[in-house]
């Protein structure tokens, strides 16, 4: 409490606000402010008891879901603006693995404590990948306790054009794009698990923090791949989703999973880089391409500038296999198992 003048004549003491704490309104009006991009589609945006979006004639509506949770899908003490670009950025991976066009999101966030400055470093991270790809955030909710953030991303694709992860058949070639296992290096560094210069630990840990969505990779996709998903939990994780929900099997060429240069010189032996690259958080697409289509992904990586690299091909035997047949565990991150801790 500190004495300020209200009048000429009245002194009188009253409670000045903490500068760093707001109340839920004005933390709702921060990230109004802050984050998204404005689309005529939207109707009613925040304000009211619900959005009113406006679905484009001749599309249909991908919606999908993320929640990250302190300590589990971030390590604690990340900045706020990295955890509010990866909140936005799984969902908007988990669309391009859909071969969606987003539009709209809508943010859940419990917070500790109603920290401004926090809430204003958290916008800015959103607002950076939102407006990237055009998205508007139309609505949510705010709470207090644990830091967990959940958003739901809604997005467009021409009618029964959504990639799915059911359609690969035998004889498909399997691709990924990027690099597999920065993230997962990442995380070993701020877990002191790993150590290196500077340099390579901004880069790797800029992996974890910020993935880059696919998202003009999986439009691309849409008529091109067979299958696709989003590599979050793992390359062999999430390579046996679409195994499993095409009833087929496939052969992984172990030595043909992708490394950045930045991997490869922190961790020379091949043996322990396998190990990064089958981790996960690297929200790179994996797809299977029928192979009478498989000349043209050269094509689409040269014209989106991304690396595309052939790992495997789909086969009718079920199960996951190396090059010479030996069956590959498809471990990956799993949230009940007792290593889920970032």
């Amino acid at each position: 409490m500190r004495s300020v003048d209200v009048g000429r004549t009245t002194r009188q003491r009253v409670a000045m606000p903490n500068p760093s704490s707001i109340g839920e309104f004005d933390l709702i009006a921060r990230l109004r402010a802050a984050a998204g991009a404005f689309r005529q589609d939207v109707l009613i945006g925040i304000g009211d008891d619900g959005a009113v979006l406006r679905v484009p004639r001749g599309r249909e509506l991908v919606v999908v879901m993320d929640t990250l949770v302190a300590g589990v899908h971030f390590p604690r003490g990340t900045a706020a603006a990295d955890i509010g670009w990866k909140a936005l950025a799984v969902n908007l991976s988990d669309l391009a693995a859909m071969g969606a066009e987003p539009a709209w999101a809508t943010l859940a966030l419990t917070l500790p404590r109603p920290d401004a400055r926090w809430v204003k470093d958290f916008a800015r991270g959103f607002a950076a990948l939102a407006k990237r790809h055009h998205v508007a955030l139309v609505g949510g909710d705010t709470t207090r306790g644990p830091l967990t953030i959940t958003v739901q991303a809604h997005g467009f694709v021409p009618p029964r054009q959504a990639l799915r992860r059911d359609g690969a058949r035998a004889g498909d070639a399997i691709f990924v794009s990027g690099t597999l296992g920065d993230a997962a290096a990442g995380l070993a560094i701020v877990q002191r698990r790993l150590r290196t210069d500077a340099t390579t630990t901004k880069r790797l840990r800029a992996r974890l923090d910020r993935p880059v969505p696919r998202v003009l990779l999986g439009l691309a996709l849409r008529e091109l791949a067979s299958a696709a998903i989003d590599v979050s939990d793992g390359i062999a994780a999430d390579l046996g989703h679409v195994l499993d929900a095409s009833g087929v099997g496939a052969a992984l060429d172990l030595d043909a999973l992708p490394a950045s240069s930045a991997l490869c010189a922190l961790v020379p032996d091949v043996r322990a880089r396998r190990a990064l690259q089958l981790g996960g958080d690297d929200y790179e697409l994996c797809f299977t391409v029928p192979r009478n289509k498989v000349a043209r992904v050269a094509a689409i990586a040269r014209a989106l500038r991304t690396p595309l690299t052939r790992i495997g091909t789909i086969e009718r035997a079920p199960g996951l296999r190396d090059a010479n047949g030996r069956a590959l565990a498809r471990s990956g991150y799993a949230h009940f198992s007792r290593k889920s801790q970032a």
